[in-house]
C-alpha cells in the first residue's frame, strides 16, 4: 500500500545517508531525493513536497531534530525519522517529543531496516487518513438513515454539492432537487429566504446546470435604489435623457441577451418598476428610458426575496400578476438554524476553502467546539457562518484545530438545542394540570412513533404500553398513524 514511486522520500545527511546501498534499496519504492543541507530540503519541499523525511542529526548548517520540528508545522502529514548516534534516552525522548519523530533510528543500519521503517509508517498514514475519510462519511450516512427513507438517501448521495452548495440535509436536498429541474427549463425562478441563505449562489447554480451556461449571468440588487436608477439599470438610457445622463446605456436585459439575470430583493420594487418588469416578462421587449425604439432580448429572469412575496400581495403590496409571471419555479431556502445537520460539512468546506486562501493547514475543528456551532442558531444564516470560518482560520495558529476559545463570544455561549420530538420543546398551554399532562403526554408518543419510523410495536414497549393501549392513546390524542401497526 505505501511501497509507490509517487511518495517522495528526502534523505538528509552526509554520513550514514550517503550509501549507494540504501539509494539503490529505496529507489526501488519510492521517489528518492538525497540532500546535504537543510536549507536544501526547504527548496526542494517547494515543488516536492515530502511524505517522508530521513534525517541524521548532526548537519552542516543546524541539527536534524530542528528541521524536524518545523516539518511537524509545515507538512504535518510527513512521516519523520530522525538518525541519532549516541540514542540516549533522554535524548530519544526530546527528540520524539519535540518534532513528533515518528521512530529514532541508531546507525549503524541495514537498508532493509530503513526500509520497514518506511513501510509501516506510511501504511499507517495511509490508514489514518482512510479512518478519518470514513469516520466523516459514516457520519454522515448514520445522519441521512436515521432522517430519510431510501430513496431519500439515494436523492441526498446525488445532490451532496449543487454547484457550490453543499448540504447533507433532507430539506436542502429537496430544495436542490427542485434547483436541478428548474434549470432544464426557461421558466423564471423566485427564490425566497432569509438574509444570508444563498439565494444568489442557488441562482448561479440554476444558471450553471441551464442551457444558458455558456452565457453572461448579470446580478442586480433592487433595494436601496430609486425607481430611476434601477430602471436605468435594467433597460437602459439615451445620453441626454435625464440630468447625469452623459452618454448611451446599454441596460441589464440587453446586455444579458441569451443569458440570465439576477434580480435580488425584487420585493423592494416600486409599483412603477413591477409595472415596466411585468411588461418585459410578457413580449420580452425592452424600451430604453428617452428611447422611441425597443428591442427584444431573450433573458432568463431569477428573482429573490427575503421577504414572502405572498404575504406582499396579499397586503397589497406586490402585483399579484408579476408574482405569478415571477414564480414559474417557486424555490424556498430553509435558514441554517432549521438543517443543524448541515453545519459540520459546511463548516469543513470553508475550512478548506479559506485555509486556501490565507495558506493556512487547519486540520479542522474540535468536537467542544463543534457542538457549539450546531447549538448556535446562525441569524446571519450561511453568510454569519462563512464570516466566523474566515476569521479563525485567519488567528488560528498554524497546523492548530479550531477549538472553543477561538469562536465567538455569543457561539461559545450557545446553549444546546432541544431535540424538536422531545418534550422539553412542547410548548404546555393548558389551563388545567389535566390539560398539560394530556399534551406532555401527546408529545411523548408522537416522539416515540417519530423515533421508531411509526413502528407500533417497538413504541408501545418503550411507552410500557399494550398495542391497544398506543391505538387508544393515538385516537385518544387524534395523532394519525405515521406507519404500518405490525412489528418490523
Amino acid at each position: 500500500m505505501a511501497s509507490l514511486p509517487d511518495c517522495c522520500v528526502v534523505l538528509l545527511g552526509t554520513n550514514e545517508l550517503a550509501d549507494r546501498a540504501l539509494h539503490r534499496h529505496l529507489r526501488g519504492h519510492y521517489a528518492v531525493h538525497c540532500v546535504a543541507r537543510i536549507a536544501d530540503v526547504e527548496k526542494l519541499a517547494l515543488d516536492h513536497p515530502p511524505d517522508a523525511v530521513v534525517c541524521e542529526q548532526q548537519l552542516d548548517d543546524g541539527r536534524g531534530v530542528d528541521l524536524l520540528h518545523r516539518m511537524r508545522f509545515a507538512y504535518p502529514h510527513a512521516v519523520r525519522v530522525l538518525l541519532l548516534q549516541s540514542a540516549r534516552r533522554e535524548e530519544m525522548v526530546r527528540a520524539i517529543n519535540d518534532a513528533a519523530v515518528y521512530q529514532v533510528v541508531s546507525p549503524p543500519f541495514e537498508p532493509e531496516q530503513l526500509m520497514l521503517v518506511l513501510k509501516r509508517a506510511l501504511e499507517s498514514r495511509e490508514l489514518s487518513r482512510l479512518h478519518r475519510y470514513l469516520s466523516r462519511e459514516l457520519k454522515f450516512a448514520d445522519d441521512v438513515i436515521r432522517h430519510e427513507n431510501d430513496r431519500m438517501s439515494r436523492t441526498l448521495q446525488e445532490t451532496y454539492q449543487f454547484d457550490t452548495m453543499v448540504f447533507v440535509s433532507d430539506k436542502m436536498a429537496e430544495v436542490c432537487n427542485t434547483a436541478r429541474k428548474a434549470a432544464l427549463t426557461d421558466l423564471p425562478v423566485l427564490i425566497e429566504g432569509e438574509t444570508g441563505t444563498g439565494k444568489e449562489l442557488m441562482a448561479k447554480a440554476i444558471h450553471h446546470f441551464s442551457a444558458r451556461k455558456q452565457q453572461t449571468f448579470l446580478a442586480q440588487n433592487c433595494g436601496a435604489i430609486t425607481d430611476d436608477l434601477l430602471l436605468s439599470e435594467l433597460f437602459g438610457h439615451k445620453r441626454g435623457s435625464f440630468t447625469g445622463a452623459i452618454s448611451d446605456r446599454l441596460g441589464l436585459f440587453v446586455a444579458a441577451h441569451q443569458g440570465t439575470v439576477f434580480l435580488d430583493e425584487i420585493s423592494d420594487i416600486s409599483p412603477a418598476v413591477q409595472v415596466g418588469l411585468l411588461r418585459f416578462l410578457q413580449d420580452g421587449e425592452v424600451k430604453a428610458i428617452g428611447s422611441d425604439s425597443t428591442k427584444h432580448a431573450d433573458v432568463r429572469i431569477i428573482a429573490a426575496s427575503n421577504r414572502p412575496i405572498r404575504q406582499l400581495v396579499e397586503e397589497g403590496k406586490f402585483r399579484r400578476d408579476l408574482y405569478y409571471r415571477l414564480k414559474g419555479f417557486e424555490i424556498s431556502i430553509p435558514p441554517l438554524r432549521e438543517r443543524p445537520e448541515d453545519i459540520p460539512v459546511l463548516t469543513d468546506f470553508l475550512i478548506k476553502k479559506y485555509s486556501e486562501v490565507f495558506s493556512r493547514n487547519i486540520p479542522g475543528v474540535a468536537s467542544q467546539a463543534q457542538q457549539k456551532l450546531r447549538s448556535y442558531a446562525f441569524p446571519g444564516n450561511v453568510r454569519e457562518l462563512e464570516n466566523e470560518i474566515r476569521r479563525t482560520v485567519a488567528t488560528v495558529e498554524n497546523g492548530e484545530f479550531i477549538t472553543l476559545q477561538h469562536l465567538s463570544a455569543e457561539i461559545a455561549r450557545a446553549r444546546p438545542r432541544p431535540d424538536r420530538a422531545s418534550p422539553q420543546a412542547v410548548t404546555l398551554d393548558g389551563r388545567t394540570l389535566k390539560d398539560r399532562v394530556e399534551q406532555l403526554e401527546a408529545a411523548l408518543v408522537r416522539a416515540a412513533l417519530e423515533r421508531h419510523q411509526g413502528n407500533h410495536t417497538h413504541a408501545a414497549d418503550e411507552l410500557g404500553l399494550s398495542r391497544v393501549g398506543l391505538s387508544n392513546k393515538l385516537k385518544r390524542y387524534g395523532i394519525e398513524r405515521p406507519g404500518r401497526p405490525e412489528a418490523a
